[in-house]
């Protein structure tokens, strides 16, 4: 409807893609706990819980700013005051996904410092 409006409302388009990197944080920090000789099945339960909480946090991240961004675009070209509501709740529905990153790094951390993944040499 307004072409001049195109950069701000781009904005859900990359916040959204922000939350894919989510992912590849969690991946990369689980990665470095991985043993070659072993794989307790204790440990393998704290990467499984903590990609199914990044995983799905994440998941419910991008439908809310899917749902948010497409009605708040379409009330921006409209109302421009409504901008800075958008980003609000954007910013809101983004949390979501951190909340999930969080929770699987920490339990990343409690898997490898609980002293099962370390290889003990006979």
């Amino acid at each position: 409807m307004r072409p001049e409006i195109l950069t701000k409302a781009i904005l859900p388009v990359v916040m959204a893609g922000i939350i894919g990197l989510y992912g590849i944080i969690v991946s990369v920090v689980m990665s470095g706990s991985f043993v070659a000789e072993s794989y307790p099945l204790f440990l393998g339960s704290m990467h499984l819980g903590g990609g199914l909480a990044c995983g799905l946090s994440s998941l419910a991240a991008g439908f809310a700013i899917g749902v948010v961004g497409e009605a708040g675009v379409r009330g921006f070209a409209q109302q421009p005051r409504l901008f800075i509501g958008m980003i609000l709740i954007l910013i809101f529905a983004e949390v979501l996904g951190l909340y999930g990153t969080i929770a699987a790094i920490m339990l990343n951390m409690r898997g490898t410092t609980n002293g099962v993944c370390k290889v003990v040499e006979a």
